[in-house]
């Protein structure tokens, strides 16, 4: 039995509202390039609340580290933070303009949750399930298989020097 890797891409990065933008370009991108486009907004607004957060929350730093990982057709999107405290659904006003990032997650996603890393932080994560039909257009790992043409994709074709199921990693600086 042949099984196809996980898609995997990690971004690194100081949790500024600068940065926040360049982080919502990259996971845009990367599931374009997955051909998972239906799922690009609600990937791009809950990463957008989760960085929001360790902005306005973490401490001692606001360095986090985004994972992105399509496993068994269901996305998971995470943020790891060094803040041990776990966050709450707040209640927000209705004229609040803040307290509802946790809500808006819980709302566009199929599920998601919190877990601590044993004092060094925490993981915030949220999962999306892939489209319809995304298994039918997903090409498998055979042997023969070549990395050109209308075929090739992420599990095909890798970086020079890396195997199909390593993960892309990027610093943002």
């Amino acid at each position: 039995m042949i099984s196809e890797p996980s898609r995997h891409c990690t971004v690194e990065l100081q949790a500024l509202p600068s940065r926040i933008g360049q982080v919502r370009r990259i996971i845009s991108a990367q599931l374009r390039y997955w051909h998972l486009d239906p799922l690009i907004d609600h990937a791009a607004l809950g990463v957008t609340e989760l960085l929001t957060n360790v902005h306005r929350h973490a401490q001692p730093d606001k360095s986090c580290v985004v994972e992105v990982e399509l496993l068994l057709e269901r996305l998971t999107v995470s943020v790891h933070d060094h803040d041990p405290r776990l966050p709450t659904v707040c209640e927000a006003g209705m004229f609040s303009t803040s307290g509802r990032g946790l809500a808006l997650i819980a709302a566009v996603s199929e599920s998601w949750g919190v877990r601590p890393t044993g004092g060094a932080g925490k993981v915030v994560w949220f999962t999306l399930p892939a489209p319809a039909g995304f298994a039918a257009h997903t090409p498998r790992a055979v042997y023969g298989a070549t990395t050109d043409g209308p075929f090739a994709s992420d599990a095909l074709t890798h970086p020079v020097g890396s195997t199909p199921s390593a993960a892309r990693s990027m610093v943002v600086g």
